[in-house]
């Protein structure tokens, strides 16, 4: 693909400024495609698209649920937080797109293919558990899949993906050493002029830092050689800069997008330049990865494109009623790009599988109402919380509460959703409604979702003759390392605080970034529901 222009981009550090870890990138007839991990969030297994690898929107969900488990649904006290889809590779071969990845709640391979990249896809299953997996097609058709974790394994595929090659080739790659805190993992496989390339993450020995390790070999029975490759944290919370995929794209040239741990906001994509000095990859420039970097852009993606945002506002009035299949419309495939949560906005993810029997969407009054139908503890057992990932360096969101149809024990609102969680909103204690802000840092080990509630920081109780409306807002600001998020409720023509400052944190019981969430739960009975509307993104 021919380039057009070049475009000067500043303040590269972070690309995108959004939780989309692992990546995998691909150029397919002049557009980038990139897969990140999604985790416990559904719709899942969520694909991006550019002309330029620095401004992205959604191009399709790869699954809308899995197995349909008690833990994928929230139910019987299951949960998958933390597990889920993990690390995908996105590849395309003879024109058909193939992603495959591990769930780590099922221990199960996925495949899912579509000859578009907008689906439909269609899933499959690969016979073992390939962990932190990467797919080649090799030029003589044969198939390989390398994974693992300080142990790098490489196998051999049937023709059909179904399992491996009955006498195909399996053997050990690699084995780290003990002495590092994290071995070779996040493998990334190549072959490039002849020449088979495997890329991983991996830490300094003296100290917990992401490094790229990259391996090579001109044959598959042969030895791997190689080592650290790029080492820069790019001056920020000493956070290294490694796995993900590169790319050959616009103009010929090659690039590597990875991902850097960026507190509690996730971890945020960044390109680096990658050349081939005699056949070894260099990333960076003076090994460093530039804060600027000029990139040319795709002719297929017109001068003044502008991109759909991958968190935004809603209105919750999308001009057709709720339940409306996507066969029912006269453009399908724009309309599962646009509304392919579950036939809502595309920027909303839900906490785990919605049950789409306790969603209704309000065409008329722009509002989305959550029944309940069990009991939580807390916002994390809560079914169909739906989510939007926040940006670097700061986001707020805001909302109208509904909860004129609240019952006892009930509570509803606006959060940052993460283990150690925020909220602001309502409660209702019998007869009587309360604005409250609640927060929980957990006690628990870093792996381990806390049981407990939240604690109650502020509450306020709410006139009796009120219209059953509050307008709530949360302020979280990623800057200087704070992570901390600030919550309002609207007065009037004013804002009040309430409560105070909550510290977040990336803890892997979530394994991601905060996002914002709208939920309702109950404490005592089930079948209350709360209303939201006029979604405000900043």
């Amino acid at each position: 693909m021919a380039q057009t222009e070049m475009r000067m981009t500043a303040a590269m550090r972070p690309n995108l400024g959004m939780d989309f870890p692992d990546p995998d990138v691909i150029f397919v007839d002049g557009t980038y495609y990139m897969i990140s991990t999604t985790m416990h969030f559904l719709p899942g297994g969520q694909i991006l698209r550019s002309g330029d690898l620095l401004h992205w929107e959604h191009a399709a969900y790869v699954f809308d649920t899995l197995d349909g488990t008690d833990a994928q649904k929230l139910r019987n006290g299951k949960y998958i937080y933390g597990k889920g889809m993990w690390a995908a590779s996105l590849r395309y071969h003879k024109g058909t797109f193939y992603v495959v990845f591990v769930c780590n709640d099922t221990q199960k391979t996925y495949l899912f293919r579509s000859e578009k990249i907008e689906g439909p896809w269609r899933k499959s299953e690969i016979e073992g558990f390939y962990h932190d997996c990467s797919l080649l097609f090799d030029d003589d058709d044969r198939i390989y899949v390398v994974y693992g974790n300080r142990s790098i394994y490489l196998t051999e595929l049937n023709a059909e993906l179904t399992g491996p090659k009955e006498g195909g080739l399996s053997r050990l790659l690699l084995k780290d050493s003990d002495e590092t805190r994290l071995g070779f993992e996040g493998s990334h496989f190549y072959k490039i002029n002849g020449r088979y390339y495997l890329f991983f993450i991996h830490s300094r020995k003296d100290r917990w830092r992401r490094v790229e390790a990259c391996f090579s070999s001109d044959s598959l029975e042969g030895e791997f050689e190689g080592g650290d490759i790029f080492d820069d944290d790019m001056g920020f919370r000493d956070s290294g800069i490694a796995q993900g995929g590169i790319v050959q794209g616009v103009g010929g040239n090659w690039y590597a997008v990875m991902f850097q741990d960026s507190g509690a906001v996730g971890r945020l994509p960044v390109v680096v330049p990658v050349t081939f000095e005699n056949r070894r990859p260099v990333f960076g420039i003076d090994g460093k990865a530039p804060k600027t970097l000029s990139l040319p852009i795709s002719e297929k993606f017109p001068e003044g494109y502008e991109y759909a945002p991958l968190s935004s506002s809603d209105d919750f009035r999308y001009g057709f009623p709720w339940g409306t299949k996507k066969e029912d419309t006269s453009d399908p495939e724009t309309f599962q790009r646009k509304y392919g949560t579950f036939g809502l906005s595309s920027v909303w993810q839900c906490n785990h599988e919605p049950d789409l029997n306790l969603l209704y969407r309000d065409e008329k009054t722009g509002t989305l109402w959550i029944t309940t139908d069990i009991l939580s503890l807390n916002i994390n057992h809560c079914k169909n919380t739906m989510t939007q990932r926040m940006r670097y360096p700061g986001s707020a969101a805001e909302v109208t509460l509904d909860y004129s149809h609240l019952k006892d024990g009930d509570k509803m609102g606006l959060c940052a959703f993460q283990g150690d969680y925020a909220w602001v909103g309502v409660e209702r204690r019998a007869d009587r409604f309360f604005e409250v802000m609640v927060a929980h840092t957990s006690t628990e080990g870093i792996w381990d979702l806390s049981p407990v509630p939240g604690d109650i920081i502020e509450e306020r109780e709410l006139s009796p003759s009120s219209e059953k409306a509050l307008r709530v807002r949360m302020e979280v600001d990623f800057s200087s390392e704070k992570d901390q998020a600030s919550c309002l409720t609207k007065k009037g023509d004013s804002w009040e605080s309430i409560g105070k400052p909550h510290k977040l944190c990336f803890r892997l019981d979530h394994f991601t970034g905060v996002r914002f969430g709208l939920f309702v739960y109950s404490t005592k009975e089930t079948g209350g529901k709360g209303g939201f509307s006029r979604f405000d993104f900043e």
